[in-house]
């Protein structure tokens, strides 16, 4: 769950640069509500001592890049949010979880490269 100061990590497009832009999100209403709000939603589920997790900002910039604003990708760490990594069972991380209008769609624990996420991604658009 987001509470608090817990911060989640989005990739903006808006900017020249792709750069994170933080957003306090602060309740687990919140959460639900972007996640129904967002017609194509990609939650990568990490967390600060994971060394693969360390290797995705890279690839979801890239995947950004590409798709732009038909997906917003949220970066969420699970210490910070167990309630919410328990409800959507994650077990390792990376975990990435795409949300179509409020529905898993697709997921996958583990590196995802660039090439087969957008992939993956553009099946759903």
């Amino acid at each position: 769950m987001l509470l608090g100061i817990t911060l989640c990590v989005i990739l903006n497009r808006e900017q020249t640069h792709f750069c994170f832009t933080m957003h306090l999100i602060e309740s687990m209403a919140t959460f639900a509500q972007i996640i129904e709000d967002k017609d194509l939603l990609l939650v990568d589920f990490s967390a600060e001592w994971c060394g693969p997790c360390k290797m995705m900002p890279p690839i979801l910039q890239e995947v950004k890049k590409k798709i732009g604003n038909e997906i917003t990708i949220i970066k969420m760490d699970v210490d910070g949010n167990p309630q919410t990594a328990r409800q959507y069972g994650i077990q390792s991380v990376p975990t990435l979880i795409l949300f179509q209008k409020g529905k898993v769609v697709w997921r996958q624990s583990g590196l995802v490269q660039a090439g087969q996420l957008e992939l993956i991604i553009r099946r759903f658009l």
